[in-house]
């Protein structure tokens, strides 16, 4: 597929469509790839975070979305 052909399948997108691809297109950039260096490093210091407390429980992410429903 070329790029002219993503970007007209792109344009009969909608909203909702577009952001989901947006935030996926972000993620490739500032996500570590998988088993480099950076990642470990990523991946160490969130255990720590975990390891100290600093995290939300299912129930707690589970209510928060129930909030954000409301």
């Amino acid at each position: 597929m070329s790029i002219a052909e993503v970007k007209e399948r792109l344009s009969k997108m909608n909203v909702r469509q577009r952001r989901a691809i947006r935030s996926f297109l972000n993620d490739l950039e500032t996500e570590p790839k998988v088993g480099t260096v950076a990642w470990k490093r990523e991946m160490a210091r969130r255990i720590d975070e975990a390891k100290a407390g600093n995290f939300y429980t299912l129930d707690e992410v589970r209510a928060l979305i129930e909030q954000r429903r409301r």
